[in-house]
């Protein structure tokens, strides 16, 4: 397919020491670490500022009329003390939405809703170390924000280049780097065959709506965000060692920057097989992500890690809990005929 073996130098977007899989994958530099300079606006970020702005008004409404019930949505305790708090993040919401719907271009209102989203990230980082949390809820949560604020973060900035008439850039400062393993106990092959056809993989990472393979090496991700909102990229494979590793990354020109690469090692003691789950990526917004990265960092983490059990569990029994009380029943799709195994 073209791909080539990685050779240790250049590694990911230059950026050293980077991963805990020793892997640097080789490829050629893009022109810039930052992102590419865009045609002025088409009026496109516009109609998504105009549905933050409805999304904003809508959320904010229900935390005032529903205070507990979306405290409870979240897998926060439902309280006083918490109750007080969405009556005042709603507010904050009502009155993001107003100011983004009645502006023709509400760039400051956008970068209020990016802080806005700061403080509730924060918060919902705080909930993650709680004793009285759902933490699976939260961590749900938390990379349901994770995808809004991209979604704003990309909104505020090209507004804000717009008005400008200059590109902005991402710093490799502003990444997020995430390095999580779990052992399977299930062989390489298949675990590598599963993973390959990467349109399997909603069916393990709870924000992929769809992956979509488009040639040889290239395929569409489209990864969910709260309201119905999608954050879109076209990926290449970069590096494809069978039953050992797949390396991907977006594309040229694709709205969002990442990395990732996933290895399959025979664990310890010859009992199964190391899955290590690695990505980097660089949103749009540059210094602004690097605080997010530095405030929710382990609940990006949790959710990849959380994936990765989803992942153990079809694997070995066949089935991924959904809750304690139901069980989505899968199977890995297309296994090689001499893999099949009994499932128990």
């Amino acid at each position: 397919m073209g791909l080539q073996q990685g050779s240790g130098n250049g590694g990911w977007g230059s950026a050293p020491g980077y991963g805990n899989s020793g892997y640097a994958p080789s490829y050629p530099r893009r022109e810039s670490d930052g992102w590419q300079r865009r045609e002025p606006s088409d009026g496109h970020e516009e109609r998504v500022a105009k549905s933050l702005g409805w999304f904003s008004l809508g959320l904010g409404l229900a935390q005032i009329a529903a205070p507990g019930g979306v405290a409870r949505l979240i897998g926060v305790k439902d309280d006083d003390d918490n109750r007080a708090l969405m009556r005042t993040v709603g507010l904050r919401e009502i009155a993001s939405g107003v100011g983004i719907l009645t502006k023709p271009r509400p760039t400051g209102w956008l970068w209020s809703r990016v802080a806005g989203d700061m403080m509730d990230l924060a918060l919902l980082g705080r909930a993650l170390g709680s004793d009285d949390a759902q933490k699976d809820r939260v961590a749900v949560t938390t990379a349901a924000v994770v995808g809004i604020t991209l979604v704003d973060l990309m909104t505020s900035e090209q507004l804000s280049r717009d008005s400008n008439g200059m590109a902005g850039g991402a710093s490799a400062g502003g990444a997020m780097q995430i390095s999580k393993s779990l052992t399977i106990n299930r062989p390489a092959g298949e675990l590598y065959q599963f993973w390959r056809d990467f349109q399997n993989l909603p069916s393990i990472k709870s924000m992929v709506e769809s992956v979509s393979v488009t040639g040889n090496s290239r395929s569409h991700w489209r990864v969910k965000g709260p309201a119905g909102a999608m954050v879109e990229w076209d990926a290449e494979i970069i590096d494809d060692r069978p039953d050992e590793l797949i390396a991907w990354r977006s594309a040229e020109g694709s709205p969002v920057e990442i990395n990732g690469v996933v290895t399959f090692r025979p664990a310890p003691g010859g009992k199964g097989t190391e899955v290590r789950d690695e990505l980097r990526l660089i949103p749009p917004g540059g210094g602004v992500v690097t605080k997010i990265a530095g405030f929710f960092g382990k609940a990006l983490e949790q959710q990849v890690l959380e994936d990765l059990r989803r992942f153990k569990q079809l694997m070995e029994v066949g089935e991924i809990p959904v809750s304690e009380a139901s069980i989505q029943r899968e199977r890995p799709a297309q296994p090689p005929p001499d893999e099949l195994v009994a499932r128990r």
